[in-house]
């Protein structure tokens, strides 16, 4: 029996994958970090509670036109302002500036739609829902923890082939490694663009569709998700779809995961293997030839010496370890969004292009 919590890790790791391949692609195509990215989720978020309450279709069934709608959503921001703006030399800061605007200007757009839907049709949770009903049971559990899943594999594997089966992938993957060598190869790269704004909106917008299955929805509900979305494309690696699913996996699994464990408590057995983790992360950093890595190496081998000694002790009068053991109580949650960042930070000093960057063969010589 797989215990709840791991379940829930899966899921919720699934969400950002989806979301963490969508900001990639923009990315990608405007080589600008798009801090309006959780908007297009809470796009989602909204026609599937929509459609919920007043249509009476299940999340599943809108998730498709969540993809619409907020694909839709992404080419008009791009179309409207990003490339308006980046054809008039507009440096890259001032257009990173520009998707903070946007995403405080599409909060203001949810909050009058959500005012609406209070006095026209007397919705008093617009605002602020619970988890949408209407989901399935399979076997004993709850048909999005296996939909979701399934769901992010074939999107997967679509974008795999269409990158490398299809003309317009090749010529996709042209136009964001050299758009100028594209643009003489005749191949139209705007449009290139645009479709891939509509693909990333799109995923952004499924993702928050299946997300109100799972967990409560706001109007700023993916705003605030946007440190985890960008934690996860940038341990994927920045540049790469398929690293940007990793990262989304491992990012949020473990955000899940760790901030479950230090409110409960990792046990003994798993005090023990964060020091063994330590160690392993200490081992690898001390291969390196500089000195900060060296320097961090010496703290995680000091860390994982404590920890042991400690528990070995009976850590009678230390808190940190006894947290680890037994749990930090309900405190941790508020810094339950400083974990990804944590792990970001630590995976990126291992791996600094990003989990992409690992090879599972050794190359030939």
């Amino acid at each position: 029996m797989v215990p709840s919590y791991v379940v829930a890790s899966v899921v919720y790791g699934t969400f950002f994958a989806l979301m963490a391949m969508g900001l990639t692609l923009t990315y990608l195509t405007t080589k600008v970090p798009n801090f309006a990215y959780g908007s297009f989720v809470t796009i989602g978020l909204y026609t599937a509670y929509q459609l919920d309450t007043l249509n009476h279709l299940t999340p599943y069934a809108a998730s498709l036109v969540a993809f619409v709608v907020a694909g839709g959503a992404a080419v008009l921001m791009y179309v409207g302002i990003l490339r308006p703006l980046a054809n008039r030399g507009t440096p890259l800061v001032a257009l990173m500036i520009a998707t903070f605007g946007v995403d405080i200007g599409f909060i203001g757009v949810f909050g009058i739609y959500t005012d609406y839907l209070q006095s026209r049709y007397k919705l008093v949770d617009a605002k602020q829902f619970y988890s949408l009903p209407g989901d399935f049971n399979l076997l004993g559990v709850q048909g999005v923890v296996v939909v979701a899943p399934v769901v992010l594999a074939l999107i997967t594997l679509m974008l795999f082939l269409l990158f490398t089966k299809t003309k317009f992938g090749v010529a996709m993957r042209a136009s964001v490694e050299n758009p100028p060598l594209a643009r003489v190869l005749g191949i139209n790269v705007e449009r290139v663009y645009v479709v891939s704004w509509l693909l990333a909106g799109g995923f952004a917008g499924l993702a928050g569709a299946l997300y109100t299955l799972w967990l409560p929805g706001g109007t700023s509900t993916g705003s605030n998700l946007i440190v985890e979305i960008f934690a996860s494309s940038v341990l994927g690696g920045l540049t790469s779809i398929f690293g940007a699913v990793m990262g989304g996996l491992v990012i949020g699994a473990s955000e899940d995961l760790v901030t479950t464990g230090l409110g409960l408590g990792f046990g003994y057995a798993g005090a023990g293997l964060i020091a063994a983790l330590a160690i392993l992360i200490g081992v690898y950093l001390l291969r390196k030839k500089r000195t900060g890595p060296r320097v961090v190496a010496a703290i995680l081998g000091l860390l994982a010496a404590y920890i042991i000694v400690e528990m070995a002790t009976g850590f009678s009068t230390d808190v940190f370890v006894q947290g680890l053991v037994n749990g930090f109580g309900p405190n941790v949650t508020p810094f339950q969004k400083g974990i990804p960042l944590l792990i970001m930070v630590i995976a990126l000093m291992v791996l600094p292009q990003g989990l992409v960057s690992i090879k599972l063969r050794r190359s030939k010589k």
